[in-house]
C-alpha cells in the first residue's frame, strides 16, 4: 500500500447523474442551493446538469436555468452531458455557463440499444463529429464508457473492445476517458487489471477516471483497486444518488461522502471537506423524503479522539 497515489480528484456527478434517476423531479430551487454547496466543498469539478429531451427525462428539464443561476466559484469546473449533436446546440447556447462537456455510449450493444436507441458504431460516429465541435468552442471534453466491466444483458465485455473504443474517443478529441461500471458488476481483481493495461495502453493519450456504481456492494473496493493500479480521477455522487435507467434494480454510484472518507482515512488526500459533503448529503436526503444509501452519512465521520 505504500505505492499508492499521494492525491486523487474527485468528481461530483450527484447533480446530473443522480438526479436524473430520481423518480421525484426536483425543485429547481433545491437543484441550485445543492449545487452551490456542493460547489464549495473542494470537489475539482461538479456535473450539474444534462441538455436531454425534457419528454425522455423530466428530472433535468431546467437544465439551462440552473446552469443561469447557480454561483461556483472560480476552479472550480462545472461540467455537462450531452447525448448528441442536438443537446450541443442546446448547450452551447449557454457556452459562457459551464467549462467540460461530457459524452458517452456503451461498450455493449444490447445495453446502447436500450439506453440510447442506437448500435455502438451509430453512436461512435455521432461522437466524432461532437467532440471536435467542443473541442472548437473551448471545452474540456470527457467521453465515458457505459457497461466497461460488464453488461446485464450480455454478460462479459471484452477488454479489447472497451480499450478500441477508449482509442476512438480519443482520436475524435476527448481528453479524458471515463469508464462506467453502469450496474455494478465490476470486482477488484478485475478493475485491478483493466486499470493497470488501460494506463499502459492509454494513459500518455488521455486521463482515466473511473465511475463505479455500489449495486452490489463493491464499489469503495473497485475504487481501491483503481487507485491501486494508479488512476487518480473518480467520480461519485453525494448520497449515493444515481443509477441506470436500464436494467431494473441498477442502483447508485458509490457515495462521494464514503470515497472521500475512504481515501482520507488511507492517507490519500482529497482536498474535499467531508462535512461539507455530509451536510450536501443530508439536504438532499430531506429534500427526497428518504433515507439514502451512503454509510458515513449514516455513520458519520470516523472519530479517533479517546473517550
Amino acid at each position: 500500500m505504500s505505492a499508492l497515489p499521494g492525491a486523487v480528484r474527485i468528481r461530483e456527478v450527484g447533480p446530473r447523474d443522480g438526479f436524473q434517476n430520481e423518480p421525484e423531479v426536483i425543485a429547481t430551487d433545491d437543484k441550485v442551493r445543492l449545487v452551490d454547496a456542493l460547489a464549495r466543498t473542494g470537489v475539482p469539478r461538479i456535473e450539474i446538469t444534462s441538455f436531454v429531451r425534457a419528454d425522455v427525462i423530466p428530472q433535468l428539464a431546467d437544465a439551462q436555468e440552473v446552469l443561469a443561476r447557480v454561483d461556483v466559484p472560480a476552479g472550480v469546473d462545472r461540467s455537462v452531458l450531452v447525448p448528441n449533436a442536438r443537446g450541443l446546440d442546446a448547450a452551447l447556447e449557454v457556452r459562457d455557463r459551464f467549462d467540460t462537456v461530457s459524452v458517452f455510449l456503451s461498450a455493449s450493444e444490447t445495453h446502447n440499444a436500450r439506453n440510447v436507441n442506437r448500435g455502438v458504431a451509430e453512436s461512435l460516429e455521432g461522437l466524432r463529429t461532437v467532440l471536435p465541435r467542443a473541442a472548437e468552442a473551448g471545452l474540456h471534453c470527457e467521453a465515458v464508457i457505459a457497461t466497461s466491466f460488464g453488461c446485464p444483458y450480455e454478460g462479459v465485455v471484452p477488454e479489447d473492445r472497451v480499450m478500441e473504443l477508449a482509442r476512438a474517443l480519443a482520436e475524435a478529441g476527448a481528453t479524458e476517458v471515463g469508464f462506467g461500471d453502469t450496474t455494478g458488476m465490476a470486482n477488484p481483481v478485475q478493475v485491478q487489471r483493466f486499470f493497470t493495461r488501460a494506463a499502459q495502453e492509454l494513459g500518455d493519450r488521455v486521463e482515466l477516471t473511473a465511475h463505479f456504481h455500489n449495486t452490489r456492494g463493491q464499489g469503495l473496493a473497485n475504487a481501491v483497486a483503481a487507485l491501486q493500479a494508479g488512476c487518480t480521477s473518480f467520480e461519485s455522487s453525494f448520497g449515493e444518488l444515481g443509477g441506470c435507467p436500464v436494467p431494473k434494480g441498477a442502483t447508485g454510484n458509490i457515495a462521494t461522502e464514503d470515497l472521500v472518507s475512504m481515501f482520507e482515512e488511507m492517507g490519500v488526500r482529497t482536498g474535499v471537506d467531508l462535512q461539507a459533503v455530509l451536510d450536501a448529503a443530508h439536504d438532499v436526503a430531506l429534500v427526497l423524503g428518504r433515507p439514502l444509501g451512503s454509510h458515513t452519512l449514516v455513520a458519520g465521520p470516523v472519530d479517533w479522539r479517546l473517550a
